[in-house]
């Protein structure tokens, strides 16, 4: 592992104090590309246009004329928390629009990711005249085939990757779709929907729609909105993190969807004191149990209802079903690690890893870990039945992970039945039978892709944090800030003395830092081995809260 230091323009952190912003949030801000204080407003007006989305006020007309002809509309959802946030944020502005909406969830375990022929089945029993995806649908070519034999249109609003042909869907709103010019090319697929409904609205607007009347308040989504886009690990660019500070801004005022708050109070947490980690680490994960262990539904109507005390039941459920996810997510890293520790060093670019009693719910986590720990792009399978394996995949910086698995089914045609995905995270479906053919031509495609300096493991940190900074003050100032996926959340770099050390937990060192004079209480989470008198320390500045106490905290990334 090698600690490196992010470089930061100082030209642009220059500029950034000139321009009044804290003098350590300058520095921070610049080594992220921020070159200018107005890049840091985040009010609602700094928001790219819907017209410069490739066929959104197509899609809003679409949708309004089915509005008007009181057609029947079917949300085809996806069952994680952006499909699910998606499909709350098109069901509850449709409805407010006078919509005759419902909405279907695919069975993963049945009938896998995405609008199949086999769904469109299902969903033709409802009778709809148009289905709407979200978060998926741009790789359905046989589905929306099938749907057209039906007599039935479809809308397409997703985000992943297109495959080489597209679905010849009534319209597809997909800003990374051929042809799209859309600056921000990581909108989650529930930003795209929200985008779709704010056309929706102008176009009702520009009919007289709402004339006489109460227009619908499309701002009462965005914490729907910011904890799809928080809960998908997109990269939060400047369009992103104006859509996730809008959220924030309602659950901090009290205005949440019942559903968030019910989740975040399911963890313990305030929605007043809200933040991205709240998102991504407490309600996202509960809402994600439902798709992963169950049925998402359950989490769509936990989003939808307005009845606090049916939102608190669904989110006890959820929670329910996250520590229940925890329970099988720990077994089975259990004996991922103990492949791993078997072959301590990996042989080659990329690791392939399946075990007959896998969750087909849970190897997704299960490959994030192992990525973590071996440093390599993995895919981990569960059995589908059919004599189907099922994987998901995650990979490191410097492999397109869903660009390589489109060169393993060009190289190996007859392989890979289905895949799809992002950039760092992507699944697929093979038969049982390939498993080992699989990994031998993933491991040749990751290594023919790879240069050899991503395979090195580093942790980027902002270098050293002045003395006067080690303070709660500037903890909580940091904490309020937008950071995520692409915007990461500052990591500093010191040398300490090291006052005291002992085992808490069994499993967490907690240490009393010395530097510059000054005392520092730090914690080593899963990692209980001590460490010399003196270390150089990779660590994030954070506030710890115990017994309605908030006191300054080291958390230690990665000792040297």
């Amino acid at each position: 592992m090698r600690i490196v230091t992010r470089p930061c323009p100082e030209p642009a952190r220059q500029a950034l104090v000139a321009a009044g912003v804290h003098p350590l949030l300058a520095r921070l801000y610049a080594a992220r590309r921020i070159r200018s204080a107005s890049e840091l407003e985040l009010a609602a007006e700094r928001l790219l246009a819907p017209a410069r989305l490739l066929n959104c006020e197509r899609a809003a007309t679409l949708l309004a004329d089915a509005i008007a002809a009181q057609s029947r509309l079917l949300i085809v959802a996806d069952y994680d928390a952006d499909g699910a946030t998606a499909c709350a944020v098109g069901l509850r502005a449709l409805r407010a629009f006078g919509a005759r909406v419902e909405y279907l969830v695919p069975d993963r375990f049945a009938l896998g990711y995405g609008l199949s022929p086999e769904l469109v089945e299902l969903a033709a029993e409802r009778r709809p005249d148009l289905l709407i995806t979200v978060d998926n649908g741009i790789a359905s070519v046989e589905g929306v085939a099938r749907a057209r034999a039906l007599g039935i249109a479809t809308l397409i609003t997703d985000h992943h990757l297109p495959g080489a042909s597209l679905p010849e869907a009534a319209c597809i709103v997909n800003p990374n779709q051929p042809g799209c010019e859309f600056p921000s090319k990581s909108l989650a697929g529930v930003g795209v929907m929200f985008y779709v409904m704010l056309a929706l609205r102008a176009e009702l607007r520009r009919r007289g729609a709402f004339a006489g009347g109460r227009e619908p308040n499309l701002a009462a989504l965005t914490d729907l909105v910011a904890l799809g886009t928080v809960a998908d690990l997109v990269p939060l660019d400047a369009n992103n993190r104006v859509l996730v500070a809008q959220g924030l801004r309602r659950l901090r005022a009290g205005a949440a969807q019942p559903g968030l708050a019910a989740l975040l109070a399911a963890g313990g947490r305030e929605p007043a004191a809200a933040g991205c980690f709240d998102l991504g680490f407490v309600a996202g994960p509960r809402l994600n149990a439902a798709g992963r262990l169950a049925d998402m539904s359950l989490g769509i109507e936990c989003l939808v209802t307005d009845d606090e005390a049916r939102a608190a039941n669904c989110a006890q459920e959820l929670d329910r079903l996250n520590r229940e996810r925890r329970r099988i997510e720990a077994g089975m890293l259990e004996e991922a690690l103990g492949a791993l520790d078997a072959h301590p060093e990996p042989a080659g670019a990329a690791l392939t890893l399946f075990e007959p009693g896998w969750h087909q719910g849970v190897v997704g986590l299960i490959a994030s870990r192992v990525r973590e720990r071996a440093h390599r792009p993995a895919v981990c399978f569960a059995r589908a039945g059919e004599g189907l394996l099922r994987g998901s995949g995650r990979s490191i910086p410097g492999l397109h992970l869903r660009d390589c698995f489109d060169l393993v089914a060009k190289s190996a045609p007859g392989l890979v039945l289905r895949f799809g995905g992002h950039a760092q995270a992507a699944g697929l479906t093979i038969r049982e039978a390939g498993l080992e053919r699989w990994r031998a031509e993933f491991e040749r495609a990751a290594a023919g892709c790879l240069p050899a300096a991503a395979l090195e493991r580093s942790i980027e940190t902002d270098g050293a944090l002045e003395a006067a900074y080690h303070s709660l003050e500037v903890a909580q100032l940091l904490e309020a800030q937008i950071w995520g996926q692409g915007f990461p959340q500052p990591v500093f770099c010191d040398t300490f003395a090291v006052e005291s050390q002992r085992v808490v937990g069994e499993r967490h060192l907690k240490l009393r830092l010395v530097k510059d004079g000054r005392r520092l209480e730090a914690m080593r989470f899963n990692s209980p081995d001590f460490v010399g008198a003196n270390v150089r320390a990779a660590y994030r500045l954070e506030v710890n809260e115990f017994n309605g106490m908030r006191n300054v905290q080291l958390n230690l990334e990665y000792v040297e």
